[in-house]
């Protein structure tokens, strides 16, 4: 398809167009049909993830664990990996919710950006600036 958009008196022309469906506003998109026992199996994986990320977020403050150790931990554990760097960062002593977030726009890491989606650079540098 081609289409002609006009701007600053110039009128560009586009090719090229994706085609790409996405749900309209208002249509309704289908959830998958669960058995009881699989809705059941599904909040106990949600609520034993949970505990998981508490109880690491509580060595972390207690000093039990070091950032360095859950980052190691990040690409084979998945509750770990995708736990979100501002929740570990929040954890560690002295760290608040406006600390970690200066840190992290200091390291150019997305404020949604979870532990298993950190790069090399953006991982060492969060270990410098804690060492």
């Amino acid at each position: 398809m081609r289409d002609t958009f006009e701007g600053c008196g110039e009128v560009a022309v586009l090719s090229l167009r994706c085609s790409i469906r996405t749900p309209n506003e208002g249509e309704i998109v289908a959830l998958p049909q669960l058995t009881d026992e699989q809705r059941a199996a599904a909040l106990e994986k949600a609520a034993a993830a949970r505990r998981a990320r508490a109880e690491l977020k509580d060595k972390l403050k207690s000093g039990d664990i070091t950032l360095k150790q859950v980052l190691s931990k990040a690409d084979v554990d998945d509750i770990i990996g995708k736990t979100k760097v501002s929740a570990i960062l929040e954890a560690l002593p002295k760290i608040g919710k406006v600390k970690a977030q200066e840190i992290m726009a200091n390291l150019e890491i997305a404020p949604t950006r979870r532990l298993r989606g950190l790069g090399d650079r953006q991982r060492d540098a969060l270990l410098a600036h804690f060492s």
